[in-house]
């Protein structure tokens, strides 16, 4: 990945302050941020489609066998677990946290927007609730991109949830910012500015093998026994795309795996994949390190889909948050695009959400799923494509 010069994460990242490069993405300059915005309506995520409500809660593990690559001291995650539930409540997780909204929009100069425009977004998401009764729960883990929070796939996991999946999204401290731990807030991505992306991802996979630990001795939760953590599906985007990679490479309870537009480095190379891995890819002519061959390395089942019209982010959250909320503005049309693409916003997240549902559906349900024998046929914008094209 290449280095963000404002490493502010959040909605540095969610309200896009980058453009995509032929070596990854980079932040560009701000623009309108100092145009006056009136305080926008409370926005909605796009509804889950599933038969369950969707539970959350959050927490905090440290690592203190593991040395934190970028700053030392103890390696520590902060985890959001989606999942199904009977009941909604009608009470909402807030998006941010109070410390997070106001650093977003002071490093962003959104002065005259409040911090409850962020935290109140709706997310669909009951907290504290308890999950559906069922024993071996299947578990699906998310990783962000470089600078990125967990909080930006709420839509997708919330999708996942709302099927009967449990999803954990991980924030590496670091490597996320601002995401606020019980110690304060990190507002810098320090593991960003280092650049050394083929690192990240092996940290991350270490981080992915400690959290199922954790998950399997009940530590992080008091119901997590339930889970099935024998064989968890992961997807990634951009960074976390590469650890999804090196976790199917390092942990063998990572069965299958989704990569979202991300690259693949030196280490995500160098063996044999024998489980799914799925590549979706922005269609801005744009292709980064190591598909092809990584491509060649898949000995499992595989797939490659260039997904029509799309930028490097239409899986996240905030297309439609920049959208409902007023906000294109804060990007040129070449931002955007290079961001969205063409796409609806809501649409772009919607391909994501449907493919991801059949792929873990089937590899870690055995479901039969149309979406994975003939993409096209229930979305024209799925297109599998193989390097060559």
């Amino acid at each position: 990945m290449p280095l963000p010069l404002r490493t502010i994460g959040a909605l540095a990242g969610a309200l896009c302050l980058v453009t995509v490069t032929a070596c990854g993405v980079e932040d560009a300059a701000l623009t309108g941020a100092e145009e006056e915005h009136p305080t926008p309506p409370r926005v909605a995520l796009p509804r889950p489609t599933g038969e369950y409500a969707v539970g959350g809660t959050r927490f905090h593990l440290v690592d203190d066998e593991r040395e934190d690559p970028w700053v030392g001291g103890d390696r520590e995650l902060m985890v959001t677990m989606w999942y199904p539930t009977e009941a909604d409540t009608g009470e909402r997780a807030p998006y941010l946290t109070e410390a997070e909204a106001e650093a977003t929009l002071a490093e962003l100069e959104l002065d005259d927007l409040p911090a409850e425009s962020l935290i109140q977004v709706d997310t669909h998401t009951s907290p504290g609730t308890a999950p559906i009764g069922e024993a071996g729960l299947p578990l699906v883990l998310f990783s962000p991109g470089a600078g990125l929070s967990r909080v930006w796939a709420s839509s997708l996991a919330t999708e996942l949830a709302s099927h009967g999946f449990a999803v954990a999204g991980i924030d590496h401290r670091h490597e996320a910012a601002p995401v606020e731990f019980p110690d304060g807030l990190v507002e810098e991505c320090t593991g960003c500015l280092a650049q050394d992306w083929e690192l990240g991802a092996r940290t991350r996979a270490a981080d992915v093998s400690f959290l199922l630990d954790e998950l399997e001795n009940g530590q992080a939760l008091e119901w997590s026994p339930s889970l099935d953590t024998k064989a968890v599906g992961m997807v990634g985007h951009s960074w976390g795309g590469s650890a999804v990679a090196q976790s199917l490479l390092d942990e063998d309870r990572v069965a299958a795996g989704i990569n979202l537009d991300g690259p693949y480095y030196g280490s995500q190379l160098g063996g044999e994949i024998d489980r799914p891995l799925a590549l979706l890819t922005n269609d801005q002519g744009n292709s980064w390190e190591g598909w092809e061959e990584r491509w060649e390395g898949l000995t499992g089942w595989r797939q490659w889909i260039r997904v029509t019209d799309s930028g490097h982010s239409n899986a996240l959250d905030r297309g439609v948050i920049m959208d409902r909320s007023g906000l294109r503005d804060l990007l040129t049309p070449e931002q955007w695009r290079a961001q969205f693409g063409d796409l609806e916003p809501e649409h772009g997240v919607r391909l994501t959400r449907d493919y991801s549902t059949g792929f873990f559906d089937h590899h870690l349900r055995g479901g039969e799923q149309p979406i994975l024998d003939d993409p096209q046929s229930v979305h024209p914008e799925l297109v599998e494509v193989g390097p060559e094209e």
